[in-house]
């Protein structure tokens, strides 16, 4: 079985973060790891507290997996210090890992920010250049680029302007109203649209994390990068299409629309 590590927070409501990242992996045909970046106090309404891991903690945890079942794609997902990106960093670095992707999360779907202000430089300058493909939406596409995103032109302008600097592929996501929930991979000069149709459901918490999830579950499984963008906008849409509702707020997505085992059958 191929595997793959997500190095991110955990989300206690479960809807994002660590928790969407492994059903994801799992329904995606991978084995699932994690290394935790910080623990958050979260329901579907929004954050009410981040409790950092230490950087030495991280470190040992990404070299326990990396030392005993090497994966075969890495995820990073909500990283909120500079000092915990260094450290994700060199032991990527150091361990060669491959398929790496990036998802800049600076923001809970509620607002909430997940990123000191000082570490979004060297989530850029340290991370970027390591991964196969970063995965910003429009929001964090602006703050990458520093430009302002209204149009598909200014899409693929942000995106050419990040692989520019950093040297990786660049998935920017259209779902904040930009291209109809249509997405822009931008690679080596060369860009191309996945379209995608809005579904009608306000319960979205974790669509970032659970779309990196997916690609990085299957370049651990040797699709390209094309295809494994393409089947994880489908994922993603059967898991929104599912029509889960829980919680006061923003709720999750059914991860596990599709499980059809008789260990999951009710009583």
């Amino acid at each position: 079985m191929r595997t793959a590590l997500s190095i991110a927070g955990s989300d206690s409501c479960g809807g994002a973060g660590i928790q969407a990242d492994i059903k994801t992996m799992m329904m995606n045909g991978v084995y699932a790891m994690s290394a935790i970046t910080a623990l958050t106090a979260q329901n579907t309404t929004g954050v009410r507290g981040i409790q950092e891991v230490a950087p030495a903690f991280l470190i040992d945890q990404i070299d326990a997996v990396f030392e005993d079942i090497f994966p075969d794609a890495v995820k990073i997902g909500m990283v909120s210090s500079a000092e915990l990106i260094q450290a994700i960093a060199s032991r990527l670095r150091h361990f060669k890992a491959k398929n790496i992707v990036v998802d800049p999360v600076m923001a809970a779907t509620s607002g909430s920010p997940l990123i000191k202000t000082d570490a979004v430089a060297m989530l850029m300058n340290a991370l970027f250049p390591l991964a196969a493909v970063v995965t910003p939406n429009i929001p964090e596409g602006e703050i990458l680029s520093g430009m302002s995103i209204s149009c598909k032109e200014d899409m693929i302008n942000a995106a050419k302007a990040i692989h520019e600097v950093h040297g990786c592929a660049v998935l920017l996501k259209g779902g904040h109203s930009v291209s109809d929930a249509s997405d822009l991979l931008y690679i080596n000069g060369e860009y191309r649209w996945f379209e995608g149709k809005r579904i009608d459901n306000p319960n979205t918490h974790g669509t970032g994390c659970t779309l990196s999830s997916a690609i990085t579950s299957n370049l651990a499984k040797g699709f390209d990068l094309i295809q494994s963008v393409q089947r994880a906008k489908d994922y993603i849409s059967c898991a929104l299409a599912a029509q889960l509702n829980l919680g006061a707020g923003t709720g999750p997505m059914q991860h596990n629309f599709d499980l059809n085992s008789h260990f999951a059958e009710e009583a």
